[in-house]
């Protein structure tokens, strides 16, 4: 973590020492957004908030202090990620963190899981991405003041308009969200909502204590995070012991971590493929053709993403639209058969069962 903030340290203090580039330069004649217009969004939004968790606070869950601390959250990592998302073009997430949090804090209430998740990771996340839109309108000249007012306004649109859509498609499509009720062709599953969902009570109904705690089966994993907070700090000890080795300050944590949320499907099949490609050309291809590597970097990136799309949307026409499949040893699954029966100990099925009781 002294590597972090250190590089950050580092950030704050180039931006107000360096000299202004061409687009700086250009973007002075206008007028810049007035500080008290965000002091004015940040306590209007907030106090909504507030009102909410206190009037509706059966319907809601979350206390008053579980708000001020999502907030706190999303306050204090807005800024180191994004720094990461500005030089690496990673956004990591708080979604896990804040549901730990709030799992380990105030367990059994799942509807308080998911507000704390929305305030504190969801808010983060639209903060960056403000940001990003910011720095946009920064490169294309567009008025600051311009932009702030287009993102208010486009947000209050799209959220009544989101909200709108959602209650009406709730009171008009039959049996919406229940798969076991819907027709096996039906779009309305709602996917990304059973995501939610389950987030919602793996988190908070059962909570992490019952997973990662000491009455889960994965509390080792717990270790992981001293190891991420241990990680940069390491890398920059063995900078300062072996300075001359310039590829340690190639090393990149968020990257190399961050990077295994854009693995494919969770299959043994595919991770293996995935570490396999990204060996080769994150270490032969880097150590024996640097020059080479260099300069097709992005291009090699962008050619096997443009290979994967390309490839989806033939096998979409060619396979998928016929009803057509192919069956090989790559799509089998993982080759690893499911237990037919139980491997707990002292679960028994009865007489009438061939399974051992371990």
């Amino acid at each position: 973590m002294g590597a972090v903030s250190k590089l950050m340290d580092a950030r704050f203090r180039a931006s107000h020492q360096e000299e202004p580039d061409i687009h700086t330069k250009l973007m002075r004649k206008y007028d810049d957004i007035p500080t008290w217009w965000f002091y004015t969004l940040t306590v209007l939004s907030m106090t909504v908030s507030l009102i909410l968790c206190t009037v509706l606070k059966d319907q809601v869950q979350l206390p008053w202090w579980g708000l001020l601390f999502a907030c706190g959250m999303a306050f204090v990592f807005t800024l180191p990620i994004s720094i990461i998302t500005a030089t690496t073009n990673q956004t990591p997430g708080l979604n896990v963190i804040t549901e730990y949090a709030m799992g380990l804090i105030v367990p059994g209430y799942p509807i308080a899981n998911v507000c704390f998740k929305v305030y504190g990771y969801m808010s983060m996340l639209q903060a960056v991405a403000f940001l990003s839109d910011f720095k946009l309108g920064h490169y294309m000249k567009i008025p600051p003041r311009s932009m702030f007012i287009v993102q208010v306004v486009g947000t209050l649109v799209a959220a009544t308009i989101n909200l709108s859509v959602a209650l009406w498609l709730l009171g008009s499509v039959e049996n919406i969200c229940q798969d076991q009720l819907l027709s096996p062709d039906s779009p309305w599953t709602c996917p990304g909502d059973r995501v939610f969902f389950d987030a919602s009570v793996i988190w908070g109904l059962v909570g992490p204590k019952r997973i990662f705690g000491p009455h889960g089966n994965y509390e080792a994993l717990n270790w992981f995070f001293l190891v991420g907070a241990a990680g940069p700090v390491m890398v920059y000890i063995f900078h300062r012991i072996f300075p001359s080795q310039k590829w340690i300050l190639m090393i990149n944590l968020p990257v190399l971590i961050g990077a295994t949320a854009y693995m494919p499907a969770a299959t043994a099949v595919n991770y293996n493929s995935w570490l396999l490609i990204g060996t080769i050309f994150n270490f032969f291809v880097f150590r024996y053709r640097k020059t080479w590597w260099q300069r097709y970097n992005y291009m090699l990136s962008g050619a096997l993403d443009a290979g994967v799309a390309f490839m989806a949307v033939l096998l979409y026409f060619s396979l998928t639209m016929e009803n057509r499949t192919v069956d090989w040893w790559g799509t089998a699954g993982e080759h690893c058969p499911l237990a037919s029966c139980p491997t707990a100990k002292g679960v028994d099925l009865g007489p009438d069962s061939a399974c051992p009781v371990f």
